[in-house]
């Protein structure tokens, strides 16, 4: 089997508690007896920001996962994007939301583990991101070029635009040699750290995810510069754009692939579809972002990225 880059340890480092009245928001849309698959639902989240913020941002999502799915909710951060794969892997998350690349690695660990149920529309009708480089504004570094013999941050292994993604193009598209071009590489614990180390000086640039549409000085329309620019982290005159990847697609929500969940599938579609209309509040803090709508995915969407990463774990076999 291909593995999954590993955690040190795969378990949740932040737990919500639960909700005492499962009815705590005004919802009418799709719901089920959930308790008929299990007496809880399980939420896992990517550990790409500070668990406390993950947990502040998605009460909201707590809220309607126990009204449309009649059990208490139970939310789960993890340190890194390795421990939310091997819990969803281990049958022991219900929902996730993984980028394109995380989900790769849990299909080529165990195509039978989980399934891709919807993903994000961008405003402009694009269902898909990109990865960007950027830089301290007053670094001197304005392009690519620049970058060469300095630092580059990656935020996690198993992040598709803030690893696979460039690590793939950056040698394709433009003749670079990750391990020549750079003088060093690091990887800096998620999205936010890594462009927190650009703004520190730690590395002289780094990769994170965009909408790649909106307005630059609000961090586009989502994304994890708009999200660190809400929470008063990042002023966009504080930084600059040197690279841009060509279109990602947006990362899927996955549940469990067992037909034991086929009606919570449903429900997840429907749920996420009337948070949009009814409270687009909800939905922007869920999202980190403006999303134009929900739309149902399947296995096809991800092809290409599965390909990609199974092609970067087997030339790296033949390097050792």
């Amino acid at each position: 089997m291909i593995n999954i880059v590993k955690s040190a340890l795969a378990v949740a480092v932040g737990i919500a508690a639960l909700s005492t009245n499962a009815f705590a928001v005004n919802y009418d849309g799709p719901s089920m007896d959930f308790s008929t698959v299990r007496p809880d639902f399980r939420v896992g989240f990517l550990g790409d920001e500070a668990a406390q913020d993950i947990l502040t941002r998605n009460a909201c999502l707590k809220d309607y996962v126990e009204a449309a799915y009649n059990v208490p909710a139970k939310m789960f951060t993890f340190k890194d994007y390795a421990g939310t794969m091997e819990s969803m892997l281990g049958g022991n998350l219900d929902y996730a939301w993984f980028g394109a690349s995380g989900y790769a690695g849990i299909y080529l660990e165990d195509p039978n583990a989980a399934v891709p149920v919807l993903t994000r529309m961008q405003p402009t009708g694009d269902t898909g991101y990109y990865s960007v480089m950027v830089a301290r504004k007053d670094s001197g570094i304005s392009s690519l070029e620049d970058m060469k013999g300095k630092h580059l941050g990656f935020a996690d292994p198993n992040s598709t635009s803030g690893y696979l993604i460039p690590s793939v193009e950056l040698p394709e598209l433009y003749d670079v040699k990750i391990d020549d071009y750079f003088s060093k590489t690091s990887f800096n614990g998620g999205h936010e750290n890594n462009v927190l180390a650009v703004l520190n000086g730690d590395v002289d640039a780094g990769v994170t995810w965009v909408s790649g549409v909106g307005e630059w000085d609000e961090g586009y329309t989502s994304g994890n510069l708009r999200k660190m620019v809400d929470k008063g982290i990042l002023n966009m005159d504080d930084i600059t754009q040197i690279w841009s990847s060509k279109l990602i697609p947006n990362g899927p929500i996955v549940m469990p692939k067992d037909d034991a969940y086929a009606k919570a599938r449903e429900v997840m579609v429907g749920m996420k579809q009337w948070i949009l209309k009814n409270d687009p509040k909800c939905s922007e803090d869920v999202a980190n972002g403006i999303v134009k709508a929900w739309v149902p995915v399947d296995h096809s969407f991800y092809e290409v990225v599965v390909k990609a990463r199974k092609a970067k774990i087997e030339a790296k076999k033949k390097s050792n």
